[in-house]
């Protein structure tokens, strides 16, 4: 049996009208170039994409379908496929052509100079401005709590060596955020210019409650540096609370200066509550996490998996 040496990891919802091309388009970039596997993994779709992949998947045996019970997330879809990939590298690419096949290759030969990592850096970015504006948030968090490397673009588009993913395989949360997990594995990474495509057809399934879901996934999942920011502002509150509370007696034994009525003490009411309310979110979202943590809440469900003349289980 031939050794494998690119997988292909594609998380697919709603994309029926696109699976064709998108493998022709990858048969075209890799076909007698590597030994490689395309796993696309099937994230609760509400189409046709499923009966897309397992034919493709019958057809041809460098295919293996995945079907999840539900939609899971982009995240925890891409661990199903990891999980059961065999190349010694492993590429993850979206299912809307706008990730080109024809710069994997230009990937796998950059990661091969010894990278662990190598992300597909865009000149241009063919997205609305919403995404835009979340992803370059998202990446400033990255570069605060899991010490992100300046100028490296936590692409979606990229390629990972066999030894990381085994590592990277090993997270058991039920919140997995991909670029995270490799940041607090290795720091060992590069970036190769490539071009953005347009969508080849419908729209992006993209969203804004998406944007946070991944900044909140960054934020509470793999550091405890908003924990500290908490206690720090509330450390500086407590400071000015006490500055102010001198102030007001100075003022009022003092000087005799003080303005009568309810301003200052709704000023202060508000601006404290908000503080405590938030400093209260923030830990409740982290309790939230571990409570499902420890009860063991699923990352996916695997309803069937298809490969060339194999019946899923």
């Amino acid at each position: 049996m031939k050794e494998i040496e690119i997988s292909i990891v594609i998380p697919v919802y709603n994309s029926a009208q696109i699976i064709d091309e998108l493998h022709n388009q990858i048969l075209i970039a890799l076909n007698g170039q590597v030994d490689y596997e395309i796993i696309f993994v099937n994230d609760g779709s509400k189409d046709e994409s499923w009966n897309k992949i397992k034919a493709l998947a019958k057809g041809f045996g460098t295919i293996t379908g995945i079907n999840l019970r539900k939609n899971s997330g982009q995240d925890n879809a891409l661990l199903a496929g990891m999980r059961i990939c065999k190349g010694n590298h492993l590429v993850i690419m979206d299912d809307d052509l706008q990730h080109n096949p024809k710069d994997i290759l230009k990937l796998y030969n950059e990661c091969k100079k010894g990278y662990d990592v190598c992300y597909a850096n865009f000149i241009e970015l063919k997205e609305n401005r919403i995404k835009k504006v979340g992803s370059s948030v998202n990446g400033k968090m990255a570069e605060l709590l899991v010490s992100k490397p300046k100028g490296i673009y936590l692409s979606p588009f990229k390629i990972i060596n066999q030894s990381t993913v085994a590592e990277i395989v090993k997270f058991s949360g039920p919140y997995p955020y991909i670029d995270g997990i490799i940041l607090t594995i290795t720091q060992n990474l590069a970036q190769v210019d490539v071009e953005h495509q347009p969508r080849l057809s419908g729209k992006s399934n993209y969203t804004f409650s998406k944007s946070v879901t991944v900044f909140m996934k960054l934020f509470t999942g793999f550091s405890v540096v908003p924990l500290r920011l908490a206690t720090f502002t509330g450390i500086v509150a407590t400071l000015v609370g006490f500055c102010l509370l001198i102030k007001y007696l100075y003022d009022y034994f003092i000087t005799k200066n003080f303005i009568e009525g309810w301003t200052t003490p709704v000023v202060l009411i508000i601006f404290f509550g908000g503080l405590i309310l938030t400093t209260l979110g923030i830990i409740g979202e982290y309790i939230g996490r571990m409570y499902l943590t420890l009860n063991n809440k699923p990352q996916y469900s695997i309803s069937e998996i298809v490969r060339s003349n194999t019946d899923a289980k």
